[in-house]
């Protein structure tokens, strides 16, 4: 199949979860969100520093190494996705990490042809 053959399938009605949490819990992170209904998720490494190097009253340093889980949904799953992912990753909790979503003006990735059949129809 030649370039000008193959077409792109755009996903428009998605957004990005962004999960910053400390070293080592990214894989609880991506559990919930896959139990909340996500398909998948990337965690990739980081390391921040800033203001709040030391937290609270008693002291309590914060790792400065991270962990960043993005996480693609659509639109309709975003509120269960983050809610879940929230609270098992228990972000309630100081210096635990820290959760935003990005709108996607347009993705793309692989979508079976038969995928895209039922959804044109």
């Amino acid at each position: 199949m030649t370039t000008s053959e193959r077409t792109i399938t755009f996903l428009t009605d998605v957004q990005l979860i962004t999960c910053i949490v400390q070293s080592g819990l990214g894989d609880i992170i991506v559990k919930a969100a896959r139990e909340a209904g996500a398909q998948g998720a990337t965690i990739f490494f980081a390391r921040g520093s800033g203001v709040r190097e030391r937290l609270g009253v008693l002291g309590v340093a914060v790792e400065v190494e991270k962990e960043v889980v993005n996480i693609v949904v659509a639109s309709d799953q975003m509120e269960a996705v983050f809610d879940h992912v929230y609270l098992t990753g228990q972000l309630d909790t100081p210096g635990m990490g820290f959760m935003y979503v990005t709108p996607l003006e347009k993705a793309a990735t692989y979508i079976p042809k038969e995928v895209v059949d039922r959804l044109e129809q």
